[in-house]
């Protein structure tokens, strides 16, 4: 069983979470520097600063980022409170984009793309050493480390993405999946429950809808529970907003607390649609993992986007803290 299951999770979800910093951290140091300005001048309005917190968290692959950002920039008196709530909408249709690739099933490049990776990163490093183009004002080498890092970490989410994979038929063959589903048929709350844990406990809900849509491509794991996952891990994603909030202004706690609101109220009212979201989600693709990756964009988009006129009530005005 170790050897079979709980080591290759272990070990899938290491190289995930691993890839996943390293993209984090390749394409924060590259557009991260432009960021704060960024977010001052694009939240005039909610809807901008929903289109813009959109873009940024696809750039960024986390949601998480944005929103302890957009916190920071709050308690230091940098950005009102009412202009963080398109921010927020926009970090949860923006980290979609992590989980639609994942979706896609392209691990098969996963290694190709590494080793290409790592190829124009040591060129680039060779090249920046050997002061190759000194003469130009700016240094093109170091965007290209810094991109090629991000190729590298996505290769290295999707080869975890493959090694989790790997379980699926060792699960079915113990029966231990059989008993969550067999729960989870007669009760979707117990695959959101999973989703909200284990997404609290790892920080990162993509690692959690990625393992879903794994075991789902896999078929192991029926697409309606994987999508109850989905619901599950918006809600457990709100775990770092609120341990970042500790220590923070009360602006800053409101940002915080909002995102939670939002999150687990779309949740909620999304609960009696299930059946509705999985046939939109199975109208789109065929493929089962897909299905999961769409649902989750199905959810944030249309979450974020009936929650959207709410943000231009004038009480938030009046009700934001000083």
């Amino acid at each position: 069983m170790f050897n079979t299951i709980i080591f290759p999770v272990i070990y899938g979800l290491v190289i995930f979470l691993a890839g996943m910093k390293v993209m984090e951290a390749a394409l924060g140091s590259w557009a991260g520097p432009m960021l704060s300005s960024f977010l001052k001048k694009a939240t005039s309005s909610p809807l901008k600063g929903m289109l813009f917190s959109t873009g940024i968290t696809a750039v960024l692959q986390s949601s998480t980022a944005v929103t302890v950002l957009t916190m920071g920039l709050v308690n230091a008196g940098l950005l009102t409170y009412e202009r963080t709530l398109g921010i927020i909408l926009g970090s949860n249709i923006g980290t979609c984009i992590t989980t639609e690739l994942i979706g896609l099933q392209i691990g098969q490049i996963a290694f190709p793309l590494l080793g290409a990776s790592i190829l124009v990163w040591g060129i680039s490093v060779i090249a920046e050493e050997y002061k190759l183009f000194s003469h130009a004002k700016a240094n093109p080498f170091r965007s290209a480390q810094l991109l090629a890092l991000a190729a590298a970490g996505f290769a290295m989410v999707m080869l975890g993405i493959r090694v989790m994979q790997s379980i699926g038929p060792a699960l079915e063959h113990a029966g231990l999946f059989g008993w969550f589903i067999e729960r989870a048929a007669h009760n979707v709350w117990w695959g959101i429950a999973a989703g909200a844990v284990l997404t609290a406990l790892m920080h990162s809900s993509a690692a959690v809808i990625g393992l879903a849509i794994a075991l789902a491509a896999a078929g192991t794991l029926p697409v309606g529970i994987g999508i109850g996952i989905v619901l599950g891990s918006n809600v457990g994603t709100c775990v770092t907003a609120v341990i970042a909030a500790i220590g923070s202004t009360t602006s800053g706690k409101f940002v915080a607390w909002t995102h939670v609101v939002l999150n687990v109220g779309g949740a909620l009212l999304f609960m009696p649609f299930l059946p509705l979201l999985q046939w939109m989600a199975a109208a789109i693709s065929a493929d089962s993992g897909a299905q999961i990756a769409h649902a989750q964009t199905l959810f944030n988009i249309i979450s974020s986007l009936a929650a959207l006129p709410l943000c231009y009530l004038p009480v938030w005005k009046k009700a934001s803290p000083r």
